[in-house]
């Protein structure tokens, strides 16, 4: 069996693209992001935003990074979470260099708008994308 293809979402990006509030509970915002995320895992990327074709419409493998005040978010089916003990780019630069280096033919794609990330993890062999294509419409 092969194994899906890798989203790994940078949690405090992706929540903070959009100013709703998120700043007043960063651990309620956190928890929206991953329940939002749970249909990707079935699903995959929806068309037309900016998601690879092999994200599309495929199920994923769905890892969500947390740090910070919403360290304590709890995975749910659907969804692995992982809390920084530190910085979350470093984590989610870390998590994408040993995934590549276990299978290096399975695609992993990370949703961020950080630039030093994207370049980080595209010197790993990844892609990205940014939070729009996986944040809720």
């Amino acid at each position: 069996m092969t194994a899906r293809p890798l989203l790994v979402v940078d949690a405090a990006n992706v929540v903070g693209s959009v100013p709703d509030g998120w700043w007043r509970d960063r651990r309620a915002a956190a928890e929206r992001l991953r329940d939002a995320l749970v249909p990707l895992a079935s699903a995959g990327l929806p068309a037309g935003g900016g998601a690879p074709e092999w994200a599309v419409g495929v199920p994923l493998e769905v890892l969500l990074v947390v740090e910070g005040a919403a360290r304590a978010v709890e995975p749910v089916p659907g969804v692995r979470v992982e809390a920084a003990p530190g910085s979350g780019d470093d984590l989610i630069a870390d998590l994408v260099t040993r995934a590549r280096a276990a299978a290096p033919d399975r695609p992993c794609l990370v949703a961020t708008a950080d630039r030093e990330l994207r370049r980080r993890v595209t010197a790993s062999g990844a892609s990205y994308v940014g939070p729009r294509t996986v944040r809720p419409r």
